[in-house]
């Protein structure tokens, strides 16, 4: 091969990296901006719950029948299953063959709906014994006790529509298509802001409004979805093909995904068991507290992840290991740079975003000082949260899902072991820094596998732009932190002052933190700049 051929070669393989690294930031930039978007109404929904029920019996009641469909959910959609059914999905795909892929469609379709209609109904009648087992603390308080069994029957076939929601995610998502998927989670918004001011003023006991939410959130993310695939020529139908192949590996993949997606979903129910011991509004603290730590954890985390298992996948049916690899190392690259700021802005600004986003009515400023101590140790394992989510997906698209389970597994003992030591001294708090320090356990034995897995490692730039995007984020902590304590603290401050106070320090520290990344040359930071500047240069032309 001469000189002449090697250096187009090399053209080649660059252009072909930058056109993979476009694609899968504007898949992020799509996800992450409804993701944006569901959050700003996610907030709006969580202050209208906060302003009518506040910490008592009623929101921790609805919490608990929240968590326990969100359990199923994220055991049998959007994480064990999604892990499983994107790579085979994406192998048919590859061959071309429209009919056999419709085919897996709908087969996966109907055998999805029958084992979660099962789901449900044994739900319903087995309702009061998980809450027993979810919630023990409340057990005491028969009226707390039947309030949420109440509550949870009626969410819990949330859990049937939203599964099928991901299934027809994934396969949006393999088509390139990830806007109607992203958009889907603004309906539930939507739909519980709607039941908490019209419904549940009018009903004897208000929380059930919530409750029916909940249920037509579901229904509704659904009835968004359906077009969306009847438009690529995969609308859901009954297909009884139990024997199709597709449903084979899916399922053999998804046996241990379960396992290692329950492991996750165990420490949160095992979180709440706990916090039902501690005093009344501890769920509610570590929840208000949860939702701040979604947000950037939408963003960028859960977007990338959800944005590179396709191209992951698509790699790893080429067996081209390199490009996974290269994809791997920019997405991580990207988590850090982002979530490294963000992590130390909500620990600046924890208590004035709290306290405007959630004090008024019930939300005193008791409940802010308190609900500030789990968000800070929460922030603390932003960074690992968002990694896990890139990281795993790296196994799932060679379809070893058994690598992330084990190393789950580990990661559960640890976490239940942490929560243990430090709910006693740091009650509530000690249960959400338990789960950080046990985040970051997860993704350090993710690292470790990938290495001998496929020889990945963090390699110069990943820790380049870390200690930049670290420096430069120690400036704008010092930025924030005199904001603060110069126009915040300097005496109380209304709803409307709070506001005029907190965006503008908002603002000022991210001006603060691109100032200093532009002089540590954080080349990421420069990049998306760029990309966005191209993106709003075509849209206006």
């Amino acid at each position: 091969m001469n000189d002449a051929q090697e250096t187009t070669e090399e053209a080649s393989g660059g252009a072909a990296r930058a056109l993979r690294r476009n694609r899968l930031v504007r898949a992020v930039g799509t996800i992450s901006f409804f993701t944006l978007l569901s959050r700003i109404l996610g907030f709006v929904r969580d202050i209208v719950i906060a302003r009518g029920f506040g910490a008592g019996m009623g929101a921790d009641a609805f919490f608990v029948a929240l968590k326990l469909p969100n359990f199923l959910r994220r055991l049998f959609a959007e994480g064990a299953f999604s892990a499983a059914f994107v790579p085979v999905f994406s192998d048919y795909l590859a061959r071309g063959d429209e009919n056999e892929t419709r085919r897996v469609a709908q087969a996966v379709f109907t055998t999805l709906l029958l084992v979660l209609a099962g789901v449900v109904l044994i739900g319903q009648v087995a309702m009061p014994l998980l809450i027993t087992v979810a919630a023990p603390g409340f057990y005491d308080d028969p009226e707390k006790f039947e309030l949420t069994v109440l509550l949870t029957r009626i969410t819990f076939p949330y859990i049937l529509f939203i599964s099928l929601c991901a299934l027809a995610g994934g396969i949006l998502n393999s088509h390139h298509k990830y806007a109607v998927p992203a958009a889907t989670p603004l309906l539930l918004n939507a739909s519980l802001i709607g039941c908490a001011t019209l419904l549940a003023p009018r009903l004897e006991q208000p929380a059930v409004g919530l409750a029916i939410g909940v249920f037509l959130g579901g229904v509704l993310q659904l009835a968004l979805q359906w077009p969306a695939l009847k438009r690529i020529g995969l609308p859901f139908r009954l297909r009884f093909d139990f024997k199709h192949p597709a449903i084979k590996r899916t399922l053999l993949l998804m046996g241990p995904a379960i396992l290692g997606v329950s492991v996750a979903q165990i420490n949160l129910l095992f979180d709440v068991l706990l916090a039902s011991l501690l005093p009344d509004g501890s769920i509610s603290y570590l929840y208000y507290a949860d939702r701040l730590v979604e947000f950037p954890l939408g963003l960028i985390g859960i977007a990338m992840g959800t944005a590179i298992l396709p191209a992951l996948s698509a790699h790893a049916a080429q067996n081209d290991i390199d490009g996974l690899r290269q994809d791997l190392s920019f997405a991580l690259r990207l988590i850090v740079v982002i979530n490294i700021p963000a992590a130390v802005g909500l620990i600046v600004l924890r208590e004035p975003i709290l306290a405007l986003l959630f004090e008024r009515g019930a939300f005193t400023p008791e409940t802010t000082a308190l609900t500030a101590q789990a968000l800070l140790a929460y922030a603390t394992g932003l960074v690992a949260f968002s990694a896990v989510k890139v990281a795993a997906p790296a196994f799932y698209a060679r379809k070893n899902t058994k690598t992330p389970v084990r190393i789950a597994m580990y990661c559960m003992l640890a976490n239940m072991v942490f929560n243990v030591i430090l709910m006693f001294p740091f009650a509530h708090a000690g249960l959400a820094l338990a789960t950080a320090l046990a985040s970051y356990l997860n993704i350090a034995l993710l690292l470790r596998a990938l290495k001998k897995d496929i020889g990945f490692s963090l390699n110069a730039e990943i820790w380049r732009a870390a200690w930049r995007a670290g420096l430069a984020s120690i400036g704008m902590a010092a930025a924030l932190a005199w904001g603060v304590e110069r126009f915040w603290r300097a005496g109380e401050l209304s709803g409307a002052e709070r506001a005029i106070v907190l965006l503008p320090l908002i603002i000022g520290g991210i001006l603060v933190f691109a100032l200093l990344a532009k002089i540590l040359r954080l080349q990421e930071i420069e990049q998306l700049w760029g990309l966005l500047r191209r993106k709003r240069s075509r849209g206006a032309s």
